[in-house]
């Protein structure tokens, strides 16, 4: 019997070594990684870089804590915030705790302009984290049920309806801000139109609120920008990061701009583990082979390569409701729940994720070969045709 706490529906499945997007099992069986540890390892398993930089900061210097200064974390926030245009970041170890950060920014904010009770908007079938903030902020009830009372301060409308975010403006003058993903991810793989993010961005600049975008697994260039609001050309109060951004070593980071910036001061958030050295130097060094091998731009090539070898499979297929995503972030929809081809593909070598209950989730590292990608194609859709021939 295990003594590790049952919270996780796993897989039959224990991998011992990684080499690129290639997974070998306690067994030595081989397995093609779609999944990238769902959008973490961006430069894949054992980028040799990546383990050099880890090898040599671990002997150097782990972790000292923010009672003193950070170097490393230093230099990790100049090239987030050139990169994102942002003022400042603050470190922390996990995407629920940067979101936990937004939501606390946030209510600050509204405290400052007098507001007693902040409410920040939040969008169907988002998912945010698993604090109790985070959650209350998720639109999944699934998740949410057991862990009542859930956290106050939230008001929800339907993702890309700009017009029922209009009508909350008129009705609620508690809201400081807007929280949402530029692409669902849990939810489905979610994607609104360019003019949905300019007119949210144009709400918020009218009633003056935050404007707060959830990048955890949608930025570190898995759309082939940087972050997602890059495509849509506009720019938030708040963005929030984890997930790749140290492609597997546990960081967070909540980065603050516009009227966000300059907000928290000594003693209004802290983090023990957060913006350590190790974690910085892992980050940074991602960052940096991310920009040498131009990744931003192969997982744009790779990502299309991807959707339009499966569409082309998948033509006149019954069953296949359609293919959507930007750069390396893929979700292929089917008219019923798939979550038996997550089990089908580990069978046959391939590691594939449903969300949704009827998504097939790609999230693969950002430096997936043309090669790994013309054999997923070939693989995943041989398996969801047989699954819907069924």
């Amino acid at each position: 019997m295990s003594h590790v706490m049952n919270t996780y529906a796993r897989l039959p499945v224990a991998f011992s070594q990684g080499q690129g997007s290639r997974l070998t099992d306690s067994e030595g069986r081989e397995y093609l990684d779609a999944v990238g540890g769902i959008a973490v390892n961006t430069l894949g398993h054992g980028h040799p870089k990546l383990a050099a930089a880890i090898a040599d900061q671990a002997a150097r210097l782990i972790h000292t804590s923010n009672l003193y200064g950070v170097t490393l974390q230093e230099e990790l926030a100049d090239k987030l915030c050139a990169l994102s245009g942002m003022a400042e970041v603050f470190f922390c170890n996990s995407g629920c705790e940067a979101n936990e950060a937004a939501i606390k920014l946030a209510r600050f904010y509204g405290h400052k302009k007098g507001i007693e009770q902040p409410t920040v908007v939040v969008m169907e079938k988002a998912f945010h984290g698993r604090t109790l903030a985070t959650l209350s902020a998720t639109g999944n009830r699934k998740v949410q049920i057991g862990f009542e009372p859930l956290v106050a301060g939230f008001v929800r409308v339907p993702y890309g309806d700009l017009a029922a975010l209009k009508a909350v403006a008129e009705h609620n003058k508690n809201i400081v801000a807007v929280l949402f993903e530029v692409i669902q991810g849990e939810g489905g793989i979610h994607l609104a139109d360019t003019a949905y993010y300019q007119g949210v961005r144009a709400v918020c600049n009218a009633n003056d609120w935050l404007m707060m975008c959830d990048e955890v697994q949608c930025g570190m260039g898995r759309t082939g920008q940087w972050f997602g609001y890059q495509l849509a050309g506009v720019q938030p109060d708040v963005a929030t990061l984890a997930k790749g951004l140290a492609s597997g070593v546990p960081i967070g980071a909540c980065l603050a701009g516009g009227k966000a910036a300059g907000l928290f001061g000594p003693g209004n958030h802290g983090s023990t583990f957060g913006g350590n050295p190790l974690a910085c130097r892992a980050a940074l060094t991602t960052l940096a082979v991310m920009e040498e091998e131009n990744l931003l731009a192969n997982a744009e090539r790779i990502g299309r390569l991807i959707r339009e070898g499966v569409a082309e499979n998948l033509r006149g297929v019954r069953g296949l409701v359609g293919i959507r995503g930007h750069g390396l972030m893929i979700g292929i929809e089917l008219d019923r729940p798939c979550g038996a081809l997550v089990g089908k593909g580990l069978e046959s070598g391939l590691l594939i994720n449903v969300t949704g209950d009827t998504v097939v989730r790609l999230l693969p590292a950002l430096n997936f070969s043309e090669t790994d990608a013309r054999e997923l194609v070939s693989r995943l859709s041989l398996l969801i045709r047989d699954f819907l021939a069924g």
